[in-house]
């Protein structure tokens, strides 16, 4: 038996920012040149990002002064809000988004609230306790005994983290439901100050949540997507490469131009035997879910694993329509798959901290 997706749900904050109000914007409260504006737009455009929604803005587009959790960079607010401020506004913000996705997933699945067992939650972007997996029970009207785990700070490839967990708990218990929610406002991380790592981080990351409920159950021809496998590999002397560590003013997230080579280099090797295991080879998986941690990440993996740019068009697509939501987004890239029917067997592919590599094979 295995653990089947029964239904999925996804949940974006109300407003969203658009890439010509998001350069002003940081022009306007970083920029000191005109060289430094130019260099912005270009950075902000090869992202591929139009549109992010983002728990900070206080109205639609055209409200005055509706990004005002981030006033322009003077006097006190050099370094923007602090920690506290911000985790203040995560734990205000992200349980709504979950609960949303959530319900969403549940609706469709037709499980109903009170027969899940099992909650997976899925979050790196902050921390507040109780939390997202309390308020989930409470909100939702699960069973006071539902069982459950967090996926922690592990970033980008947290819900696949996520999908293994629920996967356990499925296939050893086949009486299991469980519900799987990955909520992210990595929006509240903002940097001011002209650096280039946070620049990137800041043209690039958004805020949103997704969820699964899936079961364990025998599936012949035609049926749900199943996990059936899951993989991992550290990639060696790559700790440096991609970082995400608590600061005073936000999580400060790194990524070294080192990523593209580290991938082209260890990820081939790797997912060839990886899936030599389960007597599949790269040709004979029909579609992919790579996490757009940014468009280098998609096109040295697609480059890595010799795929054609129609292989990770979704991927190109969530992260134009919605940025980088962290944990989320690679949901949002299986969910559009399942929902056009893309052929199977599908690899899902994330990079975190480590570097860190993790797969998911669905049949």
């Amino acid at each position: 038996m295995k653990f089947s997706i029964l239904g999925q749900g996804t949940a974006l904050p109300p407003h969203s920012i658009n890439f010509e109000e998001s350069v002003e914007y940081a022009r306007e409260a970083f920029c000191e040149t005109e060289e430094q504006k130019r260099q912005l737009k270009l950075l902000y455009r090869m992202t591929g990002v139009e549109k992010r929604h983002t728990v900070v803005l206080d109205g639609p587009e055209g409200t005055p002064n509706r990004v005002s959790f981030f006033p322009s960079p003077n006097g006190a607010c050099q370094l923007g809000p602090s920690i506290r401020e911000r985790m203040a506004k995560y734990e205000s913000e992200a349980l709504p988004l979950a609960v949303q996705a959530s319900q969403e997933a549940l609706d469709a699945s037709q499980i109903q609230p009170g027969e899940i067992t099992h909650l997976v939650t899925v979050s790196c972007s902050g921390f507040a306790a109780p939390g997202v997996d309390i308020g989930l029970i409470k909100q939702l009207g699960l069973p006071a005994t539902t069982q459950r785990v967090h996926v922690g700070f592990m970033g980008c490839h947290g819900a696949l983290n996520g999908l293994r967990a629920a996967r356990g708990f499925a296939e050893s218990d086949p009486s299991a439901r469980v519900l799987l929610c990955a909520v992210e406002l990595c929006s509240l991380h903002y940097h001011y100050g002209w650096h280039p790592d946070q620049l990137v981080a800041n043209a690039l990351f958004a805020d949103g949540s997704a969820a699964i409920v899936g079961a364990a159950a025998d599936v012949v021809g035609e049926g749900p997507w199943q996990v059936a496998a899951t993989g991992s590999c550290l990639i060696p002397d790559s700790e440096d490469a991609m970082t995400w560590r608590i600061g005073n003013n936000g999580f400060i997230m790194s990524l070294s131009s080192r990523v593209p080579e580290l991938i082209g280099t260890h990820l081939k090797p790797w997912i060839e035997g990886w899936l030599a295991d389960f007597e599949y080879g790269i040709d004979d998986i029909r579609s992919w879910a790579v996490h757009p941690g940014g468009p280098r990440i998609l096109s040295s993996t697609s480059k890595a694993l010799g795929l054609d740019r129609e292989a990770l068009a979704v991927s190109r697509e969530v992260l134009r329509d919605h940025g980088n939501m962290s944990s989320p987004t690679i949901l949002f890239i299986l969910k559009r798959l399942r929902d056009s029917k893309a052929p199977r067997p599908c690899v899902a592919l994330g990079f975190g901290p480590g570097l860190m590599a993790e797969a998911v094979l669905f049949v």
